[in-house]
């Protein structure tokens, strides 16, 4: 019987994702793979690197005949206040390295370690995929994820719901709430307005405006923004992507007057409904931090988490970045910034928000 094989050699380089079709190869390349997701799409890293003035790489693996065999998504973020990590995906709650053979795993991995000491990163970052390699750390506490099938009809979604979470959805549902989705100037605007309160009200800054502007321009019919309003002023608002029949809000959040109004219930049952009509099968209601509020949310609608896998490395002397807002030595900042007056928290926000990736 013949020995194993050996991994067979691939060229590893950075892709130029202004080639357009260089961007199609790799977007299709993601695309069939089975664990690929928006972050990993050239779309992604190009809307990062122009909203919020963060570098791209791209690393790409081929073989012999020049055929992709690995994608590996790379963000080199800078920070004044928190220092320089290299991630994949920047800005995402998904990435790491797509292969079709596992044993180009480790190289793809060694090559952008290599890349980042390059860059003077000393902390590498990869959030999902397969493991690295050996020297990294795996943390599958911090962070749950939170996806489920859609149902076939709103009635449907409704039982879906769990009883006390299904009475606040009906509740909803009866209040005098205008919907809307779009993707123009006006959507965006709305949609920063409503984002930009909610997280202030939580003690974090808020990301650049121009960050949704491109995710909305280079996902072009992929998404799109749906507000909810109350006597024609938005008080809650989700931007989500659109992707292989399953929908991601991802950057969602309501003012003070929403919580009254039922208005997040509203929105999430209105994008279910929307979703729908999109074609959508699946509800990724994404990542949420183990023990907070946010992730209680979600297993009310029903969604049973699952934990997350991120990885990162770190170099010699040097200590792991840790910029979340749960972190207990920046309780004091984010008391101090949730009190801010809002002009100021949008003027200095995107300041420190496009450097957190």
């Amino acid at each position: 019987m013949n020995a194993p094989l050996l991994a067979k050699p691939v060229a590893l380089r950075i892709a130029d994702l202004g080639d357009e079709i260089e961007r199609a190869r790799i977007g299709a390349f993601v695309h069939d793979h089975p664990e690929g997701t928006p972050f990993h799409l050239p779309a992604w890293s190009v809307a990062v690197a122009r909203g919020c003035g963060q570098k791209s790489h791209y690393l790409v693996a081929e073989d012999a005949r020049g055929e992709l065999t690995g994608v590996m998504p790379l963000t080199e973020i800078y920070s004044p206040i928190f220092g320089k990590v290299l991630a994949s995906a920047g800005f995402g709650v998904g990435g790491g390295i797509l292969a079709h053979d596992p044993r180009i795993v480790s190289q793809m991995a060694e090559h952008a370690w290599a890349l980042a000491q390059t860059l003077k990163c000393p902390v590498m970052e990869v959030r999902g995929g397969p493991l690295p390699g050996p020297e990294w750390s795996v943390d599958d506490t911090r962070y749950l994820g939170f996806v489920r099938d859609l149902a076939a009809d709103d009635d449907a979604q409704l039982l879906a719901i769990p009883r006390k979470q299904r009475a606040e959805v009906r509740k909803a549902l009866e209040t005098d709430l205008q919907i809307s989705t779009g993707c123009h100037a006006d959507d965006v605007a709305a949609h920063y307005a409503v984002y930009a309160e909610s997280v202030r009200n939580l003690g974090t800054p808020v990301f650049p405006r121009s960050l949704f502007s491109e995710v909305l321009r280079e996902f072009g019919n992929s998404a799109d923004v749906l507000v909810v309003r109350h006597d024609g002023v938005a008080v809650s608002s989700v931007l989500s992507l659109y992707w292989k029949g399953i929908v991601y809000p991802y950057w969602g959040g309501g003012t003070r007057a929403a919580r009254a109004l039922r208005a997040n219930d509203r929105m999430y049952f209105e994008l279910m409904r929307h979703a729908r009509t999109k074609g959508c099968k699946r509800f990724d209601f994404g990542r949420s931090k183990v023990g907070t509020g946010p992730a209680a949310f979600k297993k009310n609608w029903g969604f049973e988490p699952k934990p997350l896998a991120y990885y990162d490395r770190v170099a010699e002397g040097a200590k792991p970045r840790d910029a979340s807002p749960v972190n207990p030595k920046y309780s004091l900042q984010v008391r101090v910034w949730s009190k801010l007056p809002l002009w100021i928290a949008n003027r200095a926000g995107p300041l420190i928000a496009k450097g957190l990736g």
